[in-house]
């Protein structure tokens, strides 16, 4: 068992695998891993500005400490949450939700894991569930009824990685494929919102349908035209109509369904419907827009911009989260400067330049300080070759962010790149 502690809790008798943090890049050189024999290599270590090891217990002369054992599920603490989504119908029909006031509730049970021990089980899951969807979405496609249930369980696979670690995860949706966007898409916005939902503090029973709504919110697509809906450049006025139809048809494989609550139904009648009244299909506006519509919206938007499509390049993240915040009369500004701290400004999976001339794979983000995450440093850009990898806690450390990068203006395989940083 293998765990990543602070220098402050590091023992005589742990055996180090590696140096997992340190305060700059340079003076920190461990040749060998071994056993911490006396007090003394702990100083020597603080000394060379070491901050996080990575012990491996099953080669250790002592037990894993208490405060790193992992709790029995009945023993999760339930702090305080800031509101609770709570769906209502009004009297016109139409789905809004409502903040209760605070109050106690269960945080999401659940054992965290280091993004390693996660990355491995969430990057099966995602490429089995997403040649799952794939294939509903072209049994969908040839007139076939949407299988809920399997949408359903793979929403609930996603909920249960990220609330293991809500990294590993959100690393995988940086991968693109232009010609698998469609449903990629719906598995990617499942990922965010749940990602989201989490940052928020919500219930687990509210991530859980606030997930599944995410899955269906554009399922409807699959029922219109491909060639449309695949076609290079912008739609005619005419082309436009009949893609906003997919909400109605969306809405219409959905409701009744077992298992299909308010909460999903309003995700996926109001994600294109915006604060000012622009949106559609109804135009409606303001506070008749409930909280998980928003979520949807912000997600909904920020995952198409940052994926390659038929008709455009992937844009990097922090041009999403520009756009998200420069329209304050469409998205909820409160909703997206939190998305924003949730996200960070070079979110996990981003490929980052460094003032160093080096390549950084960002690994964390940093809320004390966005622009500075944790990367994986791994490519010389000077030289155009990869190197040893070691992880650069950007927060205490000269090196800085120069700007965010695509993959292949490095001729990088991202997938191949995440399967041999993270693979354990």
């Amino acid at each position: 068992m293998q765990i990543v502690l602070p220098i402050e809790d590091l023992q005589p008798g742990m055996f180090v695998d590696s140096v997992h943090k340190h305060k700059s890049d340079a003076g920190v050189k461990i040749k060998s891993r071994g056993m911490v024999r006396d007090k003394a290599i702990i100083q020597k270590l603080i000394d060379k500005g070491v901050l996080e090891l990575k012990i491996d217990f099953t080669q250790s002369d002592i037990p894993v400490p208490e405060k790193y054992q992992q709790p029995e599920p009945d023993n999760e603490p339930q702090p305080e949450a800031e509101t609770e989504t709570v769906a209502k119908k009004g009297a016109d029909g139409s789905l809004s939700t409502a903040r209760s006031h605070k109050k106690s509730k269960p945080k999401p049970v659940s054992k965290e894991q280091s993004l390693q021990q996660e990355f491995a089980v969430a990057m099966q899951k995602f490429e089995k569930n997403n040649r799952q969807i794939q294939s509903l979405y072209g049994d969908v496609t040839s007139g076939m009824k949407v299988d809920i249930s399997l949408l359903n369980e793979v929403s609930k696979d996603i909920v249960a990685s990220v609330l293991r670690n809500s990294n590993a995860m959100a690393i995988l949706t940086r991968i693109k494929d232009k010609d698998a966007y469609n449903w990629r898409h719906m598995t990617n916005c499942a990922i965010l919102i749940t990602v989201f939902a989490k940052h928020l503090g919500l219930q687990q029973h509210i991530i859980e349908q606030l997930a599944m709504g995410a899955m269906l919110h554009d399922i409807g697509h699959a029922k219109l035209p491909q060639g449309l809906i695949n076609k290079p450049g912008r739609f005619t006025e005419l082309e436009y109509k009949a893609v906003k139809k997919h909400v109605a048809q969306s809405l219409g494989m959905s409701k009744g369904e077992a298992g299909i609550t308010p909460i999903m139904l309003d995700m996926i009648i109001n994600h294109h419907e915006r604060l000012d009244g622009t949106g559609y299909p109804r135009k409606i506006k303001g506070d008749a827009l409930s909280t998980a519509a928003r979520m949807m919206a912000i997600v909904d938007v920020y995952d198409a911009i940052t994926a390659d499509q038929h008709h455009k390049e992937a844009d990097e993240p922090i041009n999403a989260l520009r756009y998200l915040l420069s329209n304050k009369t469409q998205f909820d500004p409160i909703l997206v400067q939190r998305f924003i701290k949730c996200m960070g400004v070079h979110p996990v999976g981003t490929i980052v330049k460094l003032t160093n001339e080096r390549l950084g794979l960002v690994l964390e983000g940093n809320k004390g300080a966005p622009t500075a995450p944790m990367v994986r440093v791994f490519y010389n850009t000077k030289h155009l070759h990869h190197v040893t990898a070691k992880d650069l806690d950007l927060s205490h450390s000269d090196v800085k962010v120069v700007a965010s990068v695509r993959p292949l203006d490095y001729q990088i395989n991202l997938s191949r790149l995440l399967k041999e940083q993270l693979l354990v």
